[in-house]
Protein backbone atom coordinates (compact mmCIF):
# COMPACT_ATOMS: atom_id res chain seq x y z
CA UNK A 1 0.00 0.00 0.00
CA UNK A 2 3.04 2.32 0.05
CA UNK A 3 2.51 3.11 -3.63
CA UNK A 4 -1.09 4.10 -2.91
CA UNK A 5 0.05 6.45 -0.16
CA UNK A 6 2.73 8.05 -2.32
CA UNK A 7 0.15 8.79 -5.02
CA UNK A 8 -2.26 10.21 -2.44
CA UNK A 9 0.40 12.39 -0.81
CA UNK A 10 1.51 13.63 -4.22
CA UNK A 11 -2.09 14.61 -4.99
CA UNK A 12 -2.37 16.36 -1.62
CA UNK A 13 0.76 18.38 -2.36
CA UNK A 14 -0.41 19.08 -5.90
CA UNK A 15 -3.70 20.48 -4.64
CA UNK A 16 -2.15 22.90 -2.16
CA UNK A 17 -1.10 25.65 -4.61
CA UNK A 18 -4.34 25.23 -6.56
CA UNK A 19 -6.14 27.64 -4.24
CA UNK A 20 -3.78 30.36 -5.44
CA UNK A 21 -4.57 29.81 -9.11
CA UNK A 22 -7.40 31.30 -11.10
CA UNK A 23 -10.50 29.31 -10.21
CA UNK A 24 -11.48 28.89 -13.84
CA UNK A 25 -8.14 27.24 -14.69
CA UNK A 26 -8.54 23.50 -15.11
CA UNK A 27 -6.47 21.74 -12.43
CA UNK A 28 -4.13 19.01 -13.63
CA UNK A 29 -4.95 16.05 -11.41
CA UNK A 30 -4.03 13.44 -14.00
CA UNK A 31 -1.43 11.92 -11.64
CA UNK A 32 -4.17 11.37 -9.06
CA UNK A 33 -6.36 9.15 -11.23
CA UNK A 34 -6.77 5.71 -9.64
CA UNK A 35 -9.67 4.23 -11.63
CA UNK A 36 -8.46 2.05 -14.55
CA UNK A 37 -9.88 2.65 -18.00
CA UNK A 38 -12.85 0.43 -18.81
CA UNK A 39 -11.99 -2.54 -21.04
CA UNK A 40 -12.94 -2.47 -24.72
CA UNK A 41 -14.86 -5.70 -24.23
CA UNK A 42 -18.45 -5.16 -23.03
CA UNK A 43 -19.15 -4.70 -19.32
CA UNK A 44 -22.63 -4.14 -17.86
CA UNK A 45 -22.66 -1.64 -14.99
CA UNK A 46 -25.15 0.10 -12.75
CA UNK A 47 -28.06 -1.33 -10.74
CA UNK A 48 -28.81 -5.04 -10.55
CA UNK A 49 -32.45 -4.47 -9.63
CA UNK A 50 -35.08 -2.07 -10.97
CA UNK A 51 -38.60 -1.35 -9.77
CA UNK A 52 -41.75 -0.07 -11.47
CA UNK A 53 -45.44 0.02 -10.61
CA UNK A 54 -47.95 -2.16 -12.49
CA UNK A 55 -49.12 -0.47 -15.69
CA UNK A 56 -46.66 2.43 -15.47
CA UNK A 57 -44.32 3.44 -18.30
CA UNK A 58 -41.08 1.47 -17.98
CA UNK A 59 -37.74 2.93 -19.10
CA UNK A 60 -34.32 1.44 -18.39
CA UNK A 61 -31.09 1.95 -20.30
CA UNK A 62 -28.67 -0.95 -19.78
CA UNK A 63 -25.48 0.84 -18.70
CA UNK A 64 -22.69 -0.76 -20.70
CA UNK A 65 -19.09 0.17 -21.40
CA UNK A 66 -17.05 -1.22 -24.27
CA UNK A 67 -16.19 -0.52 -27.87
CA UNK A 68 -19.19 0.36 -30.01
CA UNK A 69 -21.20 -0.94 -31.73
CA UNK A 70 -22.72 -3.14 -29.03
CA UNK A 71 -25.71 -5.45 -29.37
CA UNK A 72 -27.90 -6.26 -26.37
CA UNK A 73 -30.26 -9.12 -25.58
CA UNK A 74 -32.41 -9.86 -22.54
CA UNK A 75 -33.67 -13.29 -21.51
CA UNK A 76 -36.76 -13.50 -19.32
CA UNK A 77 -38.25 -10.05 -19.84
CA UNK A 78 -41.80 -9.91 -18.46
CA UNK A 79 -44.73 -9.59 -20.83
CA UNK A 80 -45.17 -5.99 -21.95
CA UNK A 81 -41.50 -5.05 -22.14
CA UNK A 82 -39.27 -4.91 -25.20
CA UNK A 83 -35.57 -4.29 -25.69
CA UNK A 84 -34.04 -2.25 -28.51
CA UNK A 85 -31.05 -4.44 -29.38
CA UNK A 86 -29.11 -1.53 -30.86
CA UNK A 87 -29.53 0.96 -27.99
CA UNK A 88 -29.91 -1.29 -24.95
CA UNK A 89 -33.06 0.59 -23.89
CA UNK A 90 -35.95 -1.41 -22.37
CA UNK A 91 -39.42 0.14 -22.62
CA UNK A 92 -43.08 -0.83 -22.25
CA UNK A 93 -45.53 -1.55 -19.44
CA UNK A 94 -45.94 -4.55 -17.17
CA UNK A 95 -49.41 -5.14 -15.82
CA UNK A 96 -48.72 -8.12 -13.55
CA UNK A 97 -46.95 -7.52 -10.24
CA UNK A 98 -44.07 -9.80 -9.38
CA UNK A 99 -40.31 -10.30 -9.42
CA UNK A 100 -38.86 -11.20 -12.81
CA UNK A 101 -35.37 -12.67 -13.11
CA UNK A 102 -33.73 -11.47 -16.31
CA UNK A 103 -30.33 -12.15 -17.87
CA UNK A 104 -28.91 -9.16 -19.72
CA UNK A 105 -26.28 -9.76 -22.40
CA UNK A 106 -24.06 -7.40 -24.34
CA UNK A 107 -21.67 -8.25 -27.17
CA UNK A 108 -19.32 -6.47 -29.53
CA UNK A 109 -16.55 -7.50 -31.92
CA UNK A 110 -14.23 -8.21 -28.99
CA UNK A 111 -16.41 -10.31 -26.71
CA UNK A 112 -19.62 -10.87 -24.79
CA UNK A 113 -20.78 -10.45 -21.21
CA UNK A 114 -23.90 -11.20 -19.19
CA UNK A 115 -25.40 -10.05 -15.91
CA UNK A 116 -28.34 -11.13 -13.79
CA UNK A 117 -30.97 -8.42 -13.38
CA UNK A 118 -34.16 -8.35 -11.31
CA UNK A 119 -37.23 -6.42 -12.41
CA UNK A 120 -39.64 -5.91 -9.53
CA UNK A 121 -43.16 -4.78 -10.45
CA UNK A 122 -44.93 -3.64 -7.30
CA UNK A 123 -45.65 -0.63 -5.13
CA UNK A 124 -42.03 0.51 -4.75
CA UNK A 125 -39.78 2.34 -7.19
CA UNK A 126 -36.20 3.62 -6.87
CA UNK A 127 -34.99 0.27 -5.51
CA UNK A 128 -31.43 1.60 -5.65
CA UNK A 129 -30.33 5.19 -4.94
CA UNK A 130 -31.10 7.49 -7.90
CA UNK A 131 -28.05 8.48 -9.95
CA UNK A 132 -27.91 11.51 -12.18
CA UNK A 133 -27.32 15.25 -12.40
CA UNK A 134 -28.96 18.33 -10.88
CA UNK A 135 -28.62 21.88 -12.16
CA UNK A 136 -28.48 23.87 -8.90
CA UNK A 137 -24.85 23.50 -7.78
CA UNK A 138 -23.51 24.77 -11.09
CA UNK A 139 -26.18 26.98 -12.62
CA UNK A 140 -28.38 28.01 -9.69
CA UNK A 141 -31.25 30.19 -10.82
CA UNK A 142 -29.51 30.91 -14.15
CA UNK A 143 -30.46 27.45 -15.42
CA UNK A 144 -31.90 27.22 -18.94
CA UNK A 145 -33.02 24.52 -21.33
CA UNK A 146 -29.85 25.04 -23.35
CA UNK A 147 -27.67 24.40 -20.28
CA UNK A 148 -29.68 21.35 -19.25
CA UNK A 149 -29.47 19.95 -22.76
CA UNK A 150 -25.72 20.55 -22.75
CA UNK A 151 -25.29 18.49 -19.58
CA UNK A 152 -27.63 15.77 -20.87
CA UNK A 153 -25.57 15.40 -24.04
CA UNK A 154 -22.37 15.35 -21.99
CA UNK A 155 -23.82 12.56 -19.81
CA UNK A 156 -24.06 10.51 -23.00
CA UNK A 157 -20.95 11.65 -24.87
CA UNK A 158 -18.55 11.42 -21.91
CA UNK A 159 -19.75 7.93 -21.04
CA UNK A 160 -21.41 8.59 -17.67
CA UNK A 161 -24.68 7.08 -18.84
CA UNK A 162 -22.77 3.84 -19.41
CA UNK A 163 -22.27 3.60 -15.63
CA UNK A 164 -25.89 4.18 -14.62
CA UNK A 165 -26.10 7.99 -14.38
CA UNK A 166 -29.64 8.49 -15.69
CA UNK A 167 -31.53 11.46 -14.18
CA UNK A 168 -31.24 14.97 -15.59
CA UNK A 169 -32.88 17.18 -12.97
CA UNK A 170 -33.89 20.83 -13.38
CA UNK A 171 -33.79 22.65 -10.06
CA UNK A 172 -35.37 26.02 -9.16
CA UNK A 173 -35.54 28.62 -11.94
CA UNK A 174 -37.67 27.05 -14.69
CA UNK A 175 -41.08 28.36 -13.54
CA UNK A 176 -43.25 30.92 -15.26
CA UNK A 177 -46.97 31.54 -14.67
CA UNK A 178 -49.91 29.18 -14.26
CA UNK A 179 -51.88 28.19 -17.33
CA UNK A 180 -52.32 25.44 -19.88
CA UNK A 181 -54.68 22.49 -19.75
CA UNK A 182 -54.60 22.13 -15.95
CA UNK A 183 -53.82 25.69 -14.82
CA UNK A 184 -50.45 24.31 -13.78
CA UNK A 185 -47.08 26.06 -13.58
CA UNK A 186 -45.81 26.67 -17.10
CA UNK A 187 -42.13 27.18 -18.00
CA UNK A 188 -40.66 30.65 -18.37
CA UNK A 189 -38.93 31.70 -21.57
CA UNK A 190 -35.68 29.92 -20.62
CA UNK A 191 -37.48 26.60 -21.23
CA UNK A 192 -39.28 26.89 -24.56
CA UNK A 193 -40.03 23.16 -25.00
CA UNK A 194 -40.22 21.08 -21.83
CA UNK A 195 -41.94 18.17 -23.60
CA UNK A 196 -39.28 18.20 -26.31
CA UNK A 197 -36.55 18.07 -23.64
CA UNK A 198 -38.22 15.08 -21.98
CA UNK A 199 -38.65 13.31 -25.33
CA UNK A 200 -34.95 13.75 -26.13
CA UNK A 201 -33.93 12.33 -22.76
CA UNK A 202 -36.30 9.37 -22.99
CA UNK A 203 -35.16 8.54 -26.53
CA UNK A 204 -31.66 8.19 -25.10
CA UNK A 205 -32.73 6.19 -22.05
CA UNK A 206 -32.35 9.14 -19.66
CA UNK A 207 -34.94 10.66 -17.32
CA UNK A 208 -36.19 14.15 -16.55
CA UNK A 209 -36.44 15.69 -13.10
CA UNK A 210 -38.14 18.93 -12.07
CA UNK A 211 -38.43 21.17 -9.00
CA UNK A 212 -41.18 22.79 -6.94
CA UNK A 213 -42.34 23.27 -3.35
CA UNK A 214 -45.61 23.57 -1.42
CA UNK A 215 -45.16 27.25 -0.53
CA UNK A 216 -46.63 30.05 -2.62
CA UNK A 217 -43.06 30.87 -3.65
CA UNK A 218 -39.90 28.79 -3.94
CA UNK A 219 -36.54 29.47 -2.35
CA UNK A 220 -35.33 31.32 -5.45
CA UNK A 221 -38.55 33.37 -5.63
CA UNK A 222 -40.59 31.64 -8.35
CA UNK A 223 -44.18 30.54 -7.88
CA UNK A 224 -44.77 27.28 -6.01
CA UNK A 225 -47.45 24.61 -5.86
CA UNK A 226 -49.87 26.48 -3.59
CA UNK A 227 -51.56 29.86 -3.86
CA UNK A 228 -53.65 32.25 -1.76
CA UNK A 229 -56.03 32.74 -4.68
CA UNK A 230 -58.33 30.08 -6.07
CA UNK A 231 -57.55 31.02 -9.68
CA UNK A 232 -53.81 30.48 -9.20
CA UNK A 233 -52.71 34.08 -9.69
CA UNK A 234 -50.13 35.66 -7.43
CA UNK A 235 -50.25 39.17 -5.99
CA UNK A 236 -46.57 39.95 -6.45
CA UNK A 237 -46.70 38.88 -10.09
CA UNK A 238 -49.83 40.95 -10.67
CA UNK A 239 -48.03 43.97 -9.20
CA UNK A 240 -45.03 43.44 -11.46
CA UNK A 241 -42.56 42.70 -8.66
CA UNK A 242 -40.82 40.09 -10.82
CA UNK A 243 -38.15 39.98 -13.48
CA UNK A 244 -38.58 38.77 -17.06
CA UNK A 245 -38.47 35.16 -15.83
CA UNK A 246 -41.14 35.74 -13.14
CA UNK A 247 -38.67 35.61 -10.29
CA UNK A 248 -39.31 37.90 -7.32
CA UNK A 249 -37.41 41.19 -7.64
CA UNK A 250 -35.39 41.15 -4.43
CA UNK A 251 -34.75 44.89 -4.58
CA UNK A 252 -38.49 45.47 -4.12
CA UNK A 253 -39.60 42.45 -2.11
CA UNK A 254 -37.94 39.90 0.16
CA UNK A 255 -38.05 36.35 -1.13
CA UNK A 256 -38.99 34.95 2.26
CA UNK A 257 -42.23 36.94 2.19
CA UNK A 258 -43.52 34.35 -0.33
CA UNK A 259 -42.31 31.38 1.72
CA UNK A 260 -45.67 30.43 3.17
CA UNK A 261 -48.36 27.83 2.50
CA UNK A 262 -51.21 29.08 0.35
CA UNK A 263 -54.89 28.53 1.01
CA UNK A 264 -55.22 26.44 -2.16
CA UNK A 265 -53.06 23.48 -3.19
CA UNK A 266 -52.29 23.11 -6.89
CA UNK A 267 -50.47 19.81 -6.41
CA UNK A 268 -52.90 17.87 -8.62
CA UNK A 269 -52.71 20.40 -11.43
CA UNK A 270 -48.92 20.56 -11.35
CA UNK A 271 -48.49 16.78 -11.11
CA UNK A 272 -50.76 16.23 -14.13
CA UNK A 273 -48.74 18.73 -16.15
CA UNK A 274 -45.45 17.10 -15.17
CA UNK A 275 -46.82 13.67 -16.11
CA UNK A 276 -47.93 15.01 -19.50
CA UNK A 277 -44.44 16.37 -20.15
CA UNK A 278 -42.89 13.05 -19.11
CA UNK A 279 -41.26 14.04 -15.83
CA UNK A 280 -39.66 11.16 -13.91
CA UNK A 281 -38.40 12.84 -10.70
CA UNK A 282 -39.65 15.64 -8.46
CA UNK A 283 -37.57 17.57 -5.95
CA UNK A 284 -40.11 19.13 -3.56
CA UNK A 285 -38.43 21.75 -1.41
CA UNK A 286 -39.45 23.48 1.84
CA UNK A 287 -38.52 23.56 5.52
CA UNK A 288 -39.57 22.33 7.96
CA UNK A 289 -41.05 19.40 6.08
CA UNK A 290 -44.51 18.57 7.38
CA UNK A 291 -46.72 15.51 6.85
CA UNK A 292 -49.79 17.22 5.38
CA UNK A 293 -48.10 18.93 2.44
CA UNK A 294 -45.79 15.95 1.92
CA UNK A 295 -48.77 13.60 1.57
CA UNK A 296 -50.67 16.12 -0.56
CA UNK A 297 -48.14 15.98 -3.40
CA UNK A 298 -47.58 12.25 -2.97
CA UNK A 299 -51.26 11.58 -3.62
CA UNK A 300 -51.19 13.88 -6.64
CA UNK A 301 -48.19 12.10 -8.16
CA UNK A 302 -49.72 8.65 -7.66
CA UNK A 303 -52.96 9.79 -9.25
CA UNK A 304 -51.14 10.52 -12.53
CA UNK A 305 -50.27 6.84 -12.99
CA UNK A 306 -46.71 7.78 -13.90
CA UNK A 307 -43.70 6.59 -11.91
CA UNK A 308 -42.24 9.85 -10.57
CA UNK A 309 -39.53 9.57 -7.92
CA UNK A 310 -40.59 11.83 -5.04
CA UNK A 311 -37.62 13.53 -3.40
CA UNK A 312 -38.25 15.73 -0.36
CA UNK A 313 -35.97 18.66 0.48
CA UNK A 314 -34.51 19.95 2.79
CA UNK A 315 -33.08 19.27 6.29
CA UNK A 316 -35.65 16.60 7.11
CA UNK A 317 -36.07 15.58 10.74
CA UNK A 318 -35.96 12.06 12.13
CA UNK A 319 -39.17 12.75 14.03
CA UNK A 320 -41.08 12.55 10.73
CA UNK A 321 -38.93 9.67 9.49
CA UNK A 322 -41.83 7.20 9.47
CA UNK A 323 -43.88 9.56 7.29
CA UNK A 324 -40.97 10.15 4.92
CA UNK A 325 -40.41 6.41 4.66
CA UNK A 326 -44.07 5.77 3.79
CA UNK A 327 -44.60 8.64 1.35
CA UNK A 328 -41.28 9.54 -0.31
CA UNK A 329 -38.51 7.75 -2.17
CA UNK A 330 -35.78 10.22 -1.12
CA UNK A 331 -35.40 13.00 1.43
CA UNK A 332 -32.66 15.48 2.14
CA UNK A 333 -31.09 15.04 5.56
CA UNK A 334 -29.24 18.36 5.52
CA UNK A 335 -29.08 21.91 4.21
CA UNK A 336 -27.21 22.81 1.03
CA UNK A 337 -23.68 21.47 0.61
CA UNK A 338 -20.73 23.67 -0.44
CA UNK A 339 -17.43 22.71 -2.07
CA UNK A 340 -15.18 22.78 0.97
CA UNK A 341 -13.94 20.23 3.50
CA UNK A 342 -15.88 21.69 6.43
CA UNK A 343 -19.21 21.50 4.61
CA UNK A 344 -18.72 18.14 2.91
CA UNK A 345 -17.22 16.33 5.89
CA UNK A 346 -19.66 17.94 8.32
CA UNK A 347 -22.60 16.69 6.28
CA UNK A 348 -21.15 13.27 5.49
CA UNK A 349 -19.76 12.36 8.92
CA UNK A 350 -21.99 14.51 11.10
CA UNK A 351 -25.40 12.98 11.50
CA UNK A 352 -26.07 10.52 8.67
CA UNK A 353 -25.93 7.54 11.05
CA UNK A 354 -29.24 8.54 12.63
CA UNK A 355 -30.98 7.75 9.33
CA UNK A 356 -29.63 4.19 8.94
CA UNK A 357 -32.82 2.61 10.29
CA UNK A 358 -34.93 4.31 7.62
CA UNK A 359 -32.80 3.34 4.62
CA UNK A 360 -33.96 0.44 2.45
CA UNK A 361 -34.80 -0.20 -1.21
CA UNK A 362 -37.24 2.55 -2.18
CA UNK A 363 -36.24 4.80 0.76
CA UNK A 364 -33.07 6.89 0.49
CA UNK A 365 -32.03 9.56 3.00
CA UNK A 366 -30.10 12.04 0.85
CA UNK A 367 -26.83 13.72 1.93
CA UNK A 368 -27.17 16.28 -0.91
CA UNK A 369 -25.46 16.69 -4.26
CA UNK A 370 -21.86 15.96 -5.24
CA UNK A 371 -19.54 18.98 -5.31
CA UNK A 372 -16.84 17.66 -7.63
CA UNK A 373 -15.90 19.15 -10.99
CA UNK A 374 -16.83 22.70 -11.95
CA UNK A 375 -19.47 24.12 -9.61
CA UNK A 376 -20.60 27.64 -8.78
CA UNK A 377 -24.36 28.10 -8.17
CA UNK A 378 -24.56 30.18 -11.37
CA UNK A 379 -24.01 31.96 -13.57
CA UNK A 380 -20.21 31.82 -13.02
CA UNK A 381 -18.62 28.49 -12.18
CA UNK A 382 -15.30 27.45 -10.65
CA UNK A 383 -13.41 24.23 -10.04
CA UNK A 384 -14.28 22.61 -6.74
CA UNK A 385 -12.19 23.71 -3.76
CA UNK A 386 -11.99 20.10 -2.55
CA UNK A 387 -8.54 18.53 -2.95
CA UNK A 388 -8.25 15.25 -4.88
CA UNK A 389 -8.09 13.27 -1.62
CA UNK A 390 -11.14 15.11 -0.29
CA UNK A 391 -12.97 14.25 -3.51
CA UNK A 392 -12.13 10.56 -3.08
CA UNK A 393 -13.49 10.83 0.46
CA UNK A 394 -16.63 12.60 -0.82
CA UNK A 395 -17.53 9.96 -3.42
CA UNK A 396 -16.55 7.06 -1.15
CA UNK A 397 -18.63 8.34 1.76
CA UNK A 398 -21.74 8.97 -0.35
CA UNK A 399 -21.26 5.51 -1.88
CA UNK A 400 -21.02 3.60 1.39
CA UNK A 401 -23.88 5.65 2.90
CA UNK A 402 -26.13 4.53 -0.01
CA UNK A 403 -27.00 8.17 -0.61
CA UNK A 404 -28.56 9.26 -3.91
CA UNK A 405 -25.77 10.31 -6.28
CA UNK A 406 -26.60 13.55 -8.04
CA UNK A 407 -23.73 15.32 -9.77
CA UNK A 408 -23.75 19.07 -9.24
CA UNK A 409 -21.16 20.28 -11.76
CA UNK A 410 -21.14 21.45 -15.36
CA UNK A 411 -20.91 18.13 -17.19
CA UNK A 412 -19.84 19.79 -20.43
CA UNK A 413 -16.55 20.80 -18.75
CA UNK A 414 -15.62 17.54 -17.05
CA UNK A 415 -11.90 16.86 -16.76
CA UNK A 416 -10.36 13.38 -16.83
CA UNK A 417 -9.92 13.25 -13.05
CA UNK A 418 -13.59 14.02 -12.35
CA UNK A 419 -14.67 11.49 -14.98
CA UNK A 420 -12.52 8.88 -13.24
CA UNK A 421 -14.24 9.68 -9.93
CA UNK A 422 -17.70 9.30 -11.42
CA UNK A 423 -17.00 6.29 -13.65
CA UNK A 424 -15.66 3.65 -11.28
CA UNK A 425 -17.97 0.66 -11.67
CA UNK A 426 -16.86 -1.02 -8.43
CA UNK A 427 -17.39 2.07 -6.28
CA UNK A 428 -20.80 2.58 -7.90
CA UNK A 429 -21.65 -1.08 -7.18
CA UNK A 430 -21.31 -0.41 -3.44
CA UNK A 431 -23.79 2.46 -3.67
CA UNK A 432 -26.16 0.48 -5.91
CA UNK A 433 -26.03 -2.78 -3.95
CA UNK A 434 -29.54 -4.32 -3.97
CA UNK A 435 -29.64 -4.85 -0.19
CA UNK A 436 -29.83 -1.09 0.24
CA UNK A 437 -28.15 -1.08 3.65
CA UNK A 438 -26.53 2.15 4.82
CA UNK A 439 -22.90 1.81 5.83
CA UNK A 440 -22.24 2.93 9.41
CA UNK A 441 -19.21 3.88 11.47
CA UNK A 442 -17.65 0.91 13.26
CA UNK A 443 -14.54 2.61 14.65
CA UNK A 444 -13.30 6.16 14.93
CA UNK A 445 -12.54 9.32 16.85
CA UNK A 446 -11.90 12.93 15.85
CA UNK A 447 -8.97 11.84 13.64
CA UNK A 448 -10.38 8.89 11.69
CA UNK A 449 -13.52 6.92 10.89
CA UNK A 450 -13.96 3.35 9.63
CA UNK A 451 -17.28 2.54 7.99
CA UNK A 452 -18.58 -0.93 7.09
CA UNK A 453 -21.43 -1.98 4.82
CA UNK A 454 -22.78 -5.53 4.25
CA UNK A 455 -23.48 -6.36 0.60
CA UNK A 456 -26.00 -8.69 -1.03
CA UNK A 457 -23.46 -11.37 -1.96
CA UNK A 458 -22.15 -11.57 1.62
CA UNK A 459 -19.05 -9.48 0.98
CA UNK A 460 -18.38 -6.37 3.06
CA UNK A 461 -17.30 -2.89 2.01
CA UNK A 462 -14.88 -1.13 4.37
CA UNK A 463 -13.97 2.56 4.04
CA UNK A 464 -11.12 3.94 6.18
CA UNK A 465 -11.20 7.74 6.34
CA UNK A 466 -8.40 9.94 7.66
CA UNK A 467 -10.04 13.06 9.10
CA UNK A 468 -6.76 14.57 10.27
CA UNK A 469 -4.17 16.76 8.56
CA UNK A 470 -1.40 14.15 8.86
CA UNK A 471 -0.92 10.68 7.31
CA UNK A 472 -2.41 8.00 9.54
CA UNK A 473 -2.29 4.21 9.84
CA UNK A 474 -5.82 2.75 9.80
CA UNK A 475 -6.86 -0.88 9.71
CA UNK A 476 -9.16 -3.65 10.91
CA UNK A 477 -9.27 -7.30 12.02
CA UNK A 478 -11.87 -9.36 10.10
CA UNK A 479 -12.88 -11.30 13.22
CA UNK A 480 -13.45 -8.06 15.15
CA UNK A 481 -16.00 -6.85 12.61
CA UNK A 482 -17.85 -10.20 12.65
CA UNK A 483 -16.19 -12.21 9.87
CA UNK A 484 -15.32 -15.80 10.74
CA UNK A 485 -13.10 -16.74 7.78
CA UNK A 486 -9.94 -15.44 6.11
CA UNK A 487 -10.67 -12.63 3.67
CA UNK A 488 -9.44 -11.45 0.27
CA UNK A 489 -9.01 -7.68 0.03
CA UNK A 490 -9.78 -5.66 -3.08
CA UNK A 491 -8.98 -1.99 -3.53
CA UNK A 492 -12.16 -0.57 -5.09
CA UNK A 493 -10.71 2.68 -6.42
CA UNK A 494 -7.78 0.95 -8.12
CA UNK A 495 -9.90 -2.15 -8.94
CA UNK A 496 -6.99 -4.29 -7.79
CA UNK A 497 -6.65 -7.29 -5.47
CA UNK A 498 -4.33 -6.56 -2.55
CA UNK A 499 -3.97 -10.05 -1.10
CA UNK A 500 -5.47 -11.92 1.83
CA UNK A 501 -5.76 -11.37 5.57
CA UNK A 502 -6.32 -14.01 8.23
CA UNK A 503 -9.53 -13.73 10.16
CA UNK A 504 -7.67 -12.78 13.37
CA UNK A 505 -4.88 -10.82 11.72
CA UNK A 506 -4.80 -7.05 11.51
CA UNK A 507 -4.65 -5.48 8.06
CA UNK A 508 -3.75 -1.81 7.92
CA UNK A 509 -2.55 0.85 5.55
CA UNK A 510 -1.43 4.43 5.70
CA UNK A 511 -4.13 6.88 4.61
CA UNK A 512 -3.39 10.38 3.33
CA UNK A 513 -4.73 13.50 5.12
CA UNK A 514 -8.46 13.95 4.42
CA UNK A 515 -8.17 10.84 2.26
CA UNK A 516 -9.62 7.34 2.22
CA UNK A 517 -8.81 3.73 1.39
CA UNK A 518 -11.89 1.86 0.15
CA UNK A 519 -11.81 -1.95 0.08
CA UNK A 520 -14.12 -4.93 -0.27
CA UNK A 521 -13.69 -8.09 1.81
CA UNK A 522 -14.62 -11.43 0.23
CA UNK A 523 -16.17 -13.89 0.79
CA UNK A 524 -17.35 -11.84 3.75
CA UNK A 525 -20.24 -13.55 5.51
CA UNK A 526 -20.65 -17.18 4.41
CA UNK A 527 -23.03 -19.96 5.29
CA UNK A 528 -20.39 -22.63 5.65
CA UNK A 529 -20.39 -24.93 8.67
CA UNK A 530 -17.80 -23.98 11.28
CA UNK A 531 -15.65 -26.58 13.08
CA UNK A 532 -13.58 -26.24 16.25
CA UNK A 533 -12.96 -23.11 18.31
CA UNK A 534 -13.78 -19.75 16.72
CA UNK A 535 -13.67 -17.40 19.68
Amino acid sequence: MKKYLLIALACFALAMPQTMKAQDETPDYSNCILTPKAPLTPRINGPKVYGARPGAEFLFRIPTTGERPIQWTAEGLPKGLKLNRNTGIITGKVKKAGTYHVVLKASNALGETSREFRIVIGDKIALTPPMGWNSWNCWGNSVSQEKVMSSAKALLEKGLADYGWAYVNIDDGWQGLRGGKYNAIQPNSKFPDMKGLADFLHANGLKLGIYSGPWCGTYAGHIGSSCDREDGTYKWVEEGIVDEFYKVDRSRMKRDSVWHFGTYSFAKADARQWADWGVDYLKYDWNPNDPWWLKDMRAALLETGRDIVYSISNSSSVVIGPVLRDYAECWRTTGDIRDNWKSMSGIGFGGQDRWAGFKAPGNWPDADMLVVGKVGWGPKTHWTALTPDEQFTHITLWSILSSPLLIGCDLAELDDFTISLLCNSEVIDINQDPLGIQGVKRYGDETYATYIKPLEDGSVAVAMFNLSDQPKMIGFIPHAIGLTTDQSIRDLWRQKDLGKVGRKDRWETEVAPHGVVFVKLSPGVTGEKLHGFFR
